[in-house]
């Protein structure tokens, strides 16, 4: 597997990764006229445009298995679709690692992630990862067009061993 940054000429590519995943997670959870529309407007296309290179892909035999972002460039983990043809081949682990490791390069000491509470997968996968809730909520999804419960999560970034020397000296 590898975990690379996206590539403009496989937009369509990566937001049907991202329509795949949401179609088997999250649209089971929406009312059906919310689902159609979503999956003839596929929101990944223009969220992909406006993240560019910004959006992770993981590869897998040549193929784009999932994508994970940062939509805001800060502590919080936005994103992590993963093609349900390539779940339980570390896709979604492996983006998680990436994207923990650049926001403690941006200097954050915790990462955080929000998903669906129904969304069992996902939820195991973070909780795997180390991730201990920290809220749980029931609130209206304005892009969903429906109330979901939803788990915040956290997890401390291991701080660098002490005594080494940062690349600034």
């Amino acid at each position: 597997m590898i975990i690379r940054n996206a590539r403009s000429s496989e937009l369509e590519a990566l937001a049907a990764v991202g329509l795949a995943a949401w179609r088997k997670g999250i649209a089971p959870l929406v009312p059906a006229h919310v689902a159609a529309k979503l999956s003839q407007t596929n929101p990944f296309v223009p969220f992909l445009k406006a993240l560019g290179t910004n959006v992770l892909v993981a590869e897998i035999d040549g193929h784009p298995a999932g994508i994970g972002a940062c939509e805001r460039q800060d502590d919080e983990i936005s994103d992590v679709w993963v093609d349900p043809a390539f779940e339980g081949r570390g896709a979604g682990s492996g983006l998680v690692t990436f994207l923990e490791a650049r926001i403690q390069a941006a200097g954050f000491a915790t990462v955080r992630i929000q998903v669906a509470a129904a969304n069992a997968r996902a939820l195991g996968l973070y909780q795997h990862l180390g991730y201990r809730e920290v809220w749980r909520k029931v609130a209206l999804d304005a892009v969903l067009e429906t109330e979901l419960e939803k788990v915040g999560l956290e997890k401390p970034l291991t701080p660098p061993a002490s005594g080494s020397v940062s690349a600034s000296g």
